[in-house]
């Protein structure tokens, strides 16, 4: 009989390395990422065909469509904490096999959000052409921008339906129907889009109305689709929303972890309104050739994106399921198979800024000042992997007041200080290297305090 083999500390490293490079965990991760991956480049392209269909009547319409979207992002942080909370305690109860406790989880968060949407979408509506005005918004540009935001503000509560309804789907580790219903409501919008903007088959050109318009039947599809498929359970779990209100010991947990990342995702949206707001006081052009540029470097978002949401989930179903070094190992499998996309795209910026800024606009100005822009944070593009994808693995982990204050630092006492600063001298080229800065602070703080290992004994 073999004398049984004794574990050393070599081995055990050996075993650990194993986990984290190959086998099972990987595919887990890949298979979790992808359709996450897939959702973003649908999201991405349907910003893509916005801004080339908004960017052919010119850069005023560019401007307002994008003020427009940076209040409704600001907006959308009254739901961040049922978003992170649902996804990450969903997470627990199913790596737990508390899958009774998870659908409860789920059904508070929409009935909620319900709620809420009504309630934010119809104060918003109301100060549609102060909000713009304070955005620093040009007449021309708030001639265009009111009736858009406005629609925005309709889409409000159907948007954060779909928001939190992928967030329950995801925390039970179904990552593929978000793409699906992404793939369905994405393709009705640009059909509407260029129909409505253009004028085609017998309707008037309503040019960015029409975009507005186009948009808010494509989240009210999106969410008529979301609430279907978990009302029936064609996903992972199947809520029942006919029930009474529910246990208040759930919300609590909810919105224990998640009103930080309400927080967080509120300071950062209000920091970056002010972001914005230099731009914009940098004038008309300045501020087309940011949000140009911004759509453009979203094609790096995309992996940050997918693997942010596997690090999340993967991380939250381990400690669930009490395997806190298998979520460990997630949160950098996740983080390397991020930073090395992110970098290759973050090459493609620097080498190709020109040319994929002409697909948008051909503004010569709007594409000079876009061009740098894009050239500047192709070099921050690992940095930008760290800060999305440590962010998702801690807020997996519940761990949602550390990416808080993590947040706040790096925007507030770092990006707006030096955009104020570099802005003055250097003009949109200043705003971009203080966000670059930025990424590089938050990604390092994001990493540093995953691999400390404190976020292994939380308990929600």
């Amino acid at each position: 009989m073999p004398l049984p083999v004794p574990v050393t500390t070599v081995s055990l490293h050996r075993r650990w390395r194993r986990l984290i490079t190959g086998g099972p965990l990987r595919r887990r991760v890949v298979a979790l990422a992808w359709p996450a991956v897939g959702e973003q480049l649908l999201q991405m392209a349907l910003g893509f065909v916005d801004m080339i269909l908004v960017g052919r009547i010119g850069a005023a319409a560019i401007t307002a469509v994008g003020l427009s979207d940076q209040l409704v992002m600001l907006i959308m942080v009254g739901f961040a904490a049922l978003n992170v909370g649902t996804t990450a305690l969903v997470a627990r109860h199913y790596g737990a096999r508390e899958h009774t406790e998870a659908c409860e989880a789920g059904r508070q968060a929409l009935l909620v959000t319900a709620g809420l949407g009504l309630l934010l979408g119809a104060g918003a509506f109301g100060f549609a052409v102060p909000a713009l005005s304070l955005m620093g918004a040009e007449p021309q540009v708030l001639a265009r921008g009111a009736p858009y935001f406005r629609l925005m503000c309709v889409s409000v509560p159907f948007l954060a339906l779909s928001v939190v309804g992928n967030a329950i789907m995801r925390g039970a580790g179904d990552t593929r129907t978000p793409l699906w219903i992404a793939g369905v409501a994405n393709a009705f919008h640009v059909v509407a889009a260029v129909v409505l903007i253009f004028g085609y088959l017998g309707l008037p050109r309503l040019e960015v109305t029409g975009a507005g318009i186009a948009t808010m039947l494509s989240r009210v599809l999106a969410a008529g689709l979301t609430l279907w498929i978990l009302a029936t359970g064609r996903t992972r779990i199947r809520l029942s929303l006919r029930r009474p209100a529910g246990r208040p010991d759930t919300l609590r947990r909810l919105l224990r972890v998640g009103l930080p990342a309400a927080g967080e995702q509120l300071l950062m949206r209000l920091g970056m309104t002010g972001y914005a707001r230099i731009v914009a006081g940098l004038g008309t052009a300045a501020y087309a050739a940011h949000r140009v540029a911004l759509n453009a470097e979203s094609l790096s978002f995309t992996p940050g994106f997918g693997f942010a949401l596997a690090a999340t989930t993967l991380v939250g179903q381990g400690l669930g399921a009490r395997q806190p070094r298998v979520a460990e190992a997630a949160g950098y499998q996740t983080l390397r198979y991020a930073a090395t996309l992110m970098s290759v795209l973050g090459a493609f910026f620097f080498l190709f800024s020109r040319p994929l800024v002409l697909v948008f606009t051909s503004d010569p100005e709007v594409v000079a000042m876009a061009s740098v822009c894009l050239k500047i944070v192709g070099l921050a593009q690992p940095a930008l992997a760290s800060c999305m994808v440590m962010a998702g693995a801690l807020r997996g982990a519940g761990d949602t007041r550390w990416t808080l204050a993590i947040t706040v630092t790096g925007i507030w006492l770092v990006r707006i200080p030096l955009a104020l600063l570099f802005t003055s001298r250097l003009g949109l080229t200043g705003a971009w290297v203080a966000m670059t800065v930025d990424l590089a602070v938050r990604g390092t703080l994001m990493y540093l305090r995953y691999r400390g290992g404190n976020w292994r004994e939380l308990h929600i």
